[in-house]
This record gives structure tokens, C-alpha cells and sequence, in this order.
């Protein structure tokens, strides 16, 4: 366990850049005050704003640069033109350095998965990446991933992210088997394209130490919470949280029109303000704001690039607890149970059919 965090900043990142980043560290020190800071990006307009906020100042650097990489740039050209030179780039450089242990940006998507994949590199034999988000839930909350950086996984890879999930899943709720399920159209054993089929055979028959495979769950599952983690692909788990995302707001707007219709439902709304502010907390993006870059050789984290400050804070503190319970060593741990496993049950299925050619 890391004693003191140091947190590498985008400062340039998102819809608002320094802004919002400034307070949104601001925030989050008040609640991690062990933490120091590394913002990145034009020193003229973070210092004035750093200068405003006298106990961030004291345990923060700035390095500077004047290139930020633009919310519409495609990720070939941010990293074609953006690398070494812009800000999201040099955070990330300050993680694979080691001046930082954890890169947090607003930024590009794209551009911060393509930059991500390209300095920090990917860990030994873990194929491709995935994103983990957190999932409000009637329970709690649950990660599901991949939601963006992977379409079209194999049974592989999908194992992969079963690994990585349960290893973030460990660290964030603090549960020795955190419980997984495979996202699919139905619970039966036949249902589902091939390669989720062999990701739940592989997942059942090697009994991998660090989760509990539940096999497969439904999409009304996620909200129910009725797993820990939540393993797709990208595809499907990009349209899955933008609909959740789009419902969230939907129904909010359904409810700000319905209270303000009469004086009654008015009335009605001002003797019941506890519970609809309960709902309001609760129904509230700004705090699970934050996806984890699972698979990368160090821990970088995305946020919503419209977040707020309170929103931004929540994805600092996301990377906190990343990096000071050393997600990354936990991966690299349950990927060896797994590899381990893997080979053990490729060992047990083969022995037979040379038994019996020997025969």
C-alpha cells in the first residue's frame, strides 16, 4: 500500500480545463489529504487558480506546456501531433517515469486510450484493454467493463477482463471474491454468440481464485446489482451505459415536469423534498464519475469531460484508491492464477485424448 498518492493532472483536458481540474483537486485533497499533485498544462491559467487554493498549492507542482489535445481530434492525429509535447501525453509520461502514480484526465477518449496504449504499454500477455465503470445499483454499486475500448472480445480476452474487474473490485469494495457474471441475452447455458459461451466454460471450469463466477446475468441484472462485476465487450457495454446514462436523465426530467405541473404536486413536492433530495443523491452522475484503463502498464483514469468540479473530484479520489491499494500489482497477481489455471485445465482436457491414442 502506497503511503502518499501523487497524482498526475490534465490540466488542459475536457470541456472546462484548469477551471474545473484546480477545484476539482481542491475537493479531493479535503478528502484524501494524503496526496500531492502534478497539474500539466498552460502554468498562466493554472497558477492564478492554484494560487486561490493555498493548501492544494503547498502539496502541488506544475509542469508546463501549452499543447492540450482537442475533444474532436481523432486519436492518430492527438497522437501523431500531440505526443511528447501535449499535456495529456506528459501526465502519462509522468506515470511511466514514475514522478506520478496515477494519470488522470477529462480529455478525448480515443486520444487517452491511444496515448495510454503507446507510453505506458499494455501488461504481459493481457491482450487488449478494457474500461471499467462504476454502476449505481439497488445494492450499491457494481463495475462493468468493457465499456468502450474493446469491441468484439474473444473468450479470451473476456476472461481477461473478468480477471482485472475482480482485481478492481477488491480494492474499491473491499470483498476478498467479489461475484462476476457475463453479461448476456438470457441466463440458459445455450444462449449467447460463441465466444461468451467459452468465456463462461473457461470462467466455470477453472475456478479461479480471486471471483465468484456466477455465470450469466441479463441487462435488468446490472441495475439490480445482482453481481460485483459486470464483463462484456465494448460494444454492447458502450450502448448499455449511454442508455443507463440517458434514462437516469429522462426520468429526471419526467419528475422536474410532473412536480412543477400544479400547485398541488408543488405542495406535494415540498412535503416530500427528503426523500425526492435522497433520489436526486442518489440518481447523481457527478459521483461515480470516473472509468479505470484496465490492462495498462500503470493506472490512468477518465473522466466525463463536461464533469464539474464535484464530478472531477470524484475521479481524482477514484484514482487514489487505484493507486494506493496497487491495482496494478493485483492484476498482475490474478493473472497469473489465471494463466495458471488456463494451462491446467488445457493439461486435464488433452491428457485424456493421449490416453487414448495411446491406447
Amino acid at each position: 500500500m502506497i503511503d502518499k498518492v501523487c497524482i498526475a493532472l490534465d490540466a488542459m483536458g475536457g470541456d472546462h480545463g484548469p477551471e474545473v481540474v484546480v477545484p476539482g483537486a481542491a475537493i479531493a485533497l479535503t478528502r484524501k489529504p494524503d496526496t500531492s499533485f502534478l497539474f500539466v498544462g498552460d502554468e498562466a491559467r493554472i497558477r492564478p487558480l492554484l494560487d486561490a487554493h493555498p493548501n492544494l498549492a503547498a502539496v502541488s507542482e506544475i509542469q508546463h506546456t501549452d499543447v492540450a489535445v482537442r475533444m474532436e481530434d481523432k486519436p492518430s492525429v492527438a497522437l501523431r501531433q500531440g505526443r511528447r509535447r501535449s499535456s495529456m501525453w506528459l501526465a502519462l509520461e509522468a506515470v511511466k517515469g514514475r514522478r506520478a502514480h496515477v494519470a488522470v484526465s477529462a480529455g478525448n477518449t480515443g486520444a487517452l486510450m491511444a496515448m495510454s496504449r503507446f507510453c505506458l504499454r499494455m501488461l504481459p500477455d493481457i491482450d487488449r484493454p478494457a474500461i471499467a465503470a462504476i454502476w449505481p445499483t439497488l445494492r450499491g454499486e457494481s463495475i462493468v467493463l468493457d465499456v468502450g475500448a474493446t469491441i468484439g472480445a474473444d473468450a479470451k480476452q473476456l476472461v481477461d477482463f473478468a480477471v482485472m474487474g475482480s482485481a478492481m473490485a477488491r480494492i474499491l469494495f473491499d470483498i476478498e471474491r467479489p461475484t462476476v457474471g457475463l453479461l448476456n441475452v438470457g441466463v440458459e447455458e445455450i444462449k449467447g454468440v460463441e465466444q461468451v459461451k467459452e468465456a463462461a466454460r473457461l470462467l466455470k471450469e477453472q475456478a479461479f481464485p480471486g471471483m465468484d463466477f456466477r455465470g450469466f446475468v441479463e441487462g435488468d441484472d446490472i441495475g439490480k446489482g445482482s453481481v460485483d462485476v459486470v464483463v462484456t465487450e465494448g460494444f454492447s457495454g458502450n450502448i448499455a451505459l449511454k442508455t443507463a446514462e440517458g434514462t437516469a436523465r429522462q426520468i429526471g426530467e419526467y419528475l422536474r415536469s410532473a412536480l412543477g405541473r400544479t400547485f398541488l404536486s408543488k405542495i406535494g413536492y415540498l412535503l416530500a423534498k427528503h426523500a425526492f433530495d435522497t433520489l436526486k443523491d442518489k440518481m447523481d452522475p457527478r459521483k461515480v464519475n470516473g472509468g479505470v484503463f484496465l490492462g495498462l502498464d500503470g493506472v490512468v483514469i477518465k473522466s466525463h469531460g463536461g464533469a464539474d468540479a464535484e464530478g472531477f473530484a470524484s475521479a481524482v479520489e477514484l484514482g487514489y484508491d487505484m493507486a494506493r491499494y496497487d491495482l496494478t500489482a493485483k492484476i498482475l497477481q490474478g493473472h497469473v492464477h489465471e494463466r495458471a489455471a488456463m494451462a491446467a485445465g488445457m493439461a486435464s482436457a488433452t491428457e485424456p485424448a493421449l490416453a487414448e491414442a495411446a491406447s
